[in-house]
């Protein structure tokens, strides 16, 4: 799948709502001198710009398909999934993206896309384009969480600008939110308390566990995110934490999403089990 074929279909889809057809009005970062560029091509961002920052939006999208496109014909079925798959993949061209399946483990969505970048207008801009997508007239959000990615006040550990890129078999994602009375405990004893919620995650390595955060930007405070290869581990993993001290101090930790991953165009297929989403014909 190349390059030209992923941005053609993507400009076909920005082109429906975007004056002019121009893609590079609605996609990650694109200078505006790409509208007076030769050839009116875009110039693309360095993949170093998000490597680089010190804090990262990252935006967690669930979307459930109307049972009733399963009914359309297959060729239908077939270009809309190329062009959400075209969103994607040009996005993910010079920004962190990943796709997840969650058909067969929650029943109100069936797919998750995470995108991330150090500037908000990419996010927005890149679901501007995934809106136009012929799958996207068929789907809904059931549950949208935005947050961003800066250092814990917990753990001498450095933060991580990118999250979800460890490759891992599955993600567990959830909401999070404190009790109030727990930011009036003195900085010190939060520490306290946490420093063993934290012992406690350690004990099991082979979870990868990321923390974002939302205060002010979304109704919740925090996006709690785990990888790992084995869902027991993780079921071990929660169940041991929950009568610790700093659950309690726990107001809200659901929905919890159990999350397969695969690359868009797998999770996509998953959705009608034809592989039918690739751009082009094998052999092209």
């Amino acid at each position: 799948m190349t390059p030209g074929a992923i941005r053609g279909t993507a400009a076909s889809i920005a082109s429906r709502s975007v004056p002019g057809g121009n893609i590079a009005t609605v996609t990650r970062g694109w200078p505006a001198a790409a509208e007076a560029a030769p050839g009116n091509t875009p110039i693309r961002a360095s993949a170093s710009i998000a490597t680089m920052a010190e804090r990262t939006f990252i935006k967690f999208t669930f979307l459930k398909i109307d049972p009733a496109w399963q009914r359309r014909e297959g060729e239908e079925r077939a270009q809309d999934k190329r062009e959400m798959l075209a969103a994607c993949e040009d996005y993910s061209l010079d920004r962190p993206l990943r796709v997840y399946s969650t058909v067969g483990t929650r029943g109100d969505t069936d797919l998750l896309i995470v995108s991330q970048s150090p500037n908000l207008e990419d996010i927005h801009r890149f679901h501007v384009v995934l809106a136009q997508s012929g799958l996207a007239k068929w789907a809904s959000i059931p549950y949208s969480y935005l947050a961003m990615t800066k250092p814990s006040p917990y753990s001498d550990s450095q933060s991580r600008p990118e999250l979800l890129q460890s490759r891992r078999r599955y993600a567990f994602i959830y909401p999070m939110e404190k009790k109030r009375e727990w930011f009036a405990l003195p900085a010190e004893e939060r520490r306290r308390i946490m420093t063993g919620h934290i012992e406690t995650g350690r004990k099991y390595p082979q979870i990868t566990i990321n923390t974002a955060y939302s205060f002010g930007i979304d109704d919740q405070e925090f996006v709690v995110s785990f990888e790992c290869d084995d869902p027991a581990d993780f079921l071990d993993l929660v169940q041991e934490l929950r009568p610790s001290e700093a659950s309690a101090w726990t107001l809200r930790d659901t929905p919890i999403f159990t999350c397969v991953a695969m690359s868009a165009g797998q999770a996509l297929d998953a959705l009608d089990g034809a592989a039918t989403s690739r751009l082009e014909p094998a052999g092209a």
